[in-house]
């Protein structure tokens, strides 16, 4: 039976905003991204997560041509948040490291797409802001005295590339366990060392 012979009529259609659109509909297809990657891996299919942003999939497409469009935009937008982390002087490595573990703990398949292409110049882009981030730490560390002349910005990048990597690989309801315990150890090894 048809929708007119029920009585119902035809669904109404969401209404084409054209680019005013373009915004909002790219917030709503991050969203969902990390919704559906978080959930199902990056095995996902991109019309599960157009879907779930309420957009077609042309409209994904015009935005991400790509997976890894999608997680660089994904991952960009981690970034701010743990800019925002380290930004107050008081800040130090537990916020950013703490806002590391909370990524890793929900973005572990965009972290994977991401480390497989490192040389991908939107990639290099994001590593250079991760050394911006940890450069920040540091500092604040420092000022603090809470981190031994024997640490510098490298062992930072280390400890979080580790993080991020052990966290991926741990089963989900271990991650935020796991992570505690190796944040302790790299804690340990950054404190000032008494003669």
């Amino acid at each position: 039976m048809s929708e007119s012979a029920r009585g119902e009529g035809p669904k109404p259609r969401k209404p084409n905003l054209g680019p005013s659109a373009g915004p909002a509909n790219r917030r709503a297809l991050l969203a969902a991204a990390r919704e559906i990657f978080a959930a199902d891996g990056l095995s996902a299919p991109f019309s599960a997560i157009a879907r779930r942003a309420g957009v077609g999939q042309g409209s994904l497409y015009r935005h991400f041509p790509d997976r890894l469009s999608l997680a660089v935009a994904v991952y960009e937008e981690n970034l701010d948040e743990l800019e925002a982390a380290v930004a107050p002087p008081e800040a130090g490595l537990d916020d950013l490291l703490q806002g590391v573990i909370a990524q890793a703990i929900v973005s572990t398949a965009l972290i994977d797409l991401i480390s497989a292409h490192p040389h991908d110049p939107r990639v290099e882009r994001l590593g250079a802001r991760v050394r911006d981030i940890a450069v920040a730490a540091v500092e604040h560390e420092r000022a603090a005295g809470r981190f031994g002349e024997h640490v510098d910005v490298e062992d930072v990048l280390l400890a979080i590339s580790m993080l991020a990597g052990l966290v991926a690989r741990t089963e989900p309801a271990e991650r935020a366990a796991t992570a505690d315990r190796a944040w302790e150890l790299l804690h340990a090894a950054f404190t000032p060392r008494t003669a």
